[in-house]
């Protein structure tokens, strides 16, 4: 039998409630570390989406949503909300909290030494309007739909064809829709071929980015009107952290469609 994904274990489960729902204390217990890392599951919904450009009972996707914080928070504007992730274990989790508003968990601290804490929801969120499911981002299932909002957070480098799933994205999203993309751009071979990278690699004396691929790839059927930079820290222990930076960029669905020229 093979191991499991890391993202079935009980040390990700832990490592992604606090990153969700952690308080600041919790998730970054030292005064000089860098605290506009925090929250970054809300952050990516507050400050990427526009509420402005939103139609009447709006539905969101949020796709590859881990434990459900930001599915959550586009619930805050959004009437439908579905989150779907491949992990059963996360999927288990979001499901627990939107049942009962809050779980308890541990975190590590040193060793085998753990603390306990509390995920909850803002209770001013209708939990109601959300809705989990295990699914695979590159094998939706038919009848999912489309939506006004898409968000793909940590995502597209998690991907074995990357590629791929961006052309599906136009049939997913209504025109006028909104799509948010965050990604660190952390391609690592265990999850996509190198064949498969969206960037960070040379092609014929170019060196090719993720936001130069996005471009191409999207730009056809969707406007870019803003790019971020969106930091965010993982705690694995009270003195390790993962701090990254995520490339955020938005993107509107267009009400026409153009065919890409060139590579």
């Amino acid at each position: 039998m093979s191991a499991p994904s890391f993202y079935e274990t009980e040390r990700a489960v832990s490592e992604y409630l606090l990153f969700h729902y952690g308080a600041s204390t919790e998730t970054m217990p030292w005064s000089f570390g860098p605290i506009t890392a925090l929250e970054y599951p809300a952050r990516c919904v507050s400050e990427c989406l526009d509420i402005e450009r939103l139609p009447l009972n709006p539905r969101a996707l949020d796709l590859g949503c881990a434990v459900g914080r930001s599915t959550f928070e586009l619930a805050r504007h959004c009437q439908e909300v579905v989150g779907i992730d491949f992990s059963e274990r996360f999927i288990e989790v979001a499901g627990r909290l939107k049942d009962q508003g809050s779980l308890a968990y541990e975190y590590a601290e040193e060793g085998l030494l753990r603390s306990t804490a509390l995920a909850t929801v803002p209770p001013e969120i209708d939990r109601m309007r959300v809705r989990f499911e295990h699914g695979d981002a590159q094998a939706l299932r038919p009848d999912l739909g489309q939506f006004d909002v898409v968000l793909l957070a940590n995502l597209l480098d998690r991907l074995p064809d990357p590629r791929a799933f961006l052309q599906v994205l136009p049939s997913l999203i209504r025109r006028g829709g909104q799509l948010i993309c965050a990604t660190p751009c952390t391609w690592l071979e265990e999850y996509t071929p190198v064949s498969n990278w969206l960037g960070g690699f040379v092609h014929q004396g170019h060196s090719v980015t993720t936001l130069a691929t996005l471009e191409f790839t999207l730009g056809p059927s969707f406007s870019r009107v803003r790019t971020l930079d969106i930091p965010f820290s993982i705690r694995e222990h009270r003195r390790k952290f993962q701090w990254s930076v995520a490339q955020s960029t938005v993107w509107i669905r267009k009400d026409s469609e153009t065919s890409p020229v060139g590579c």
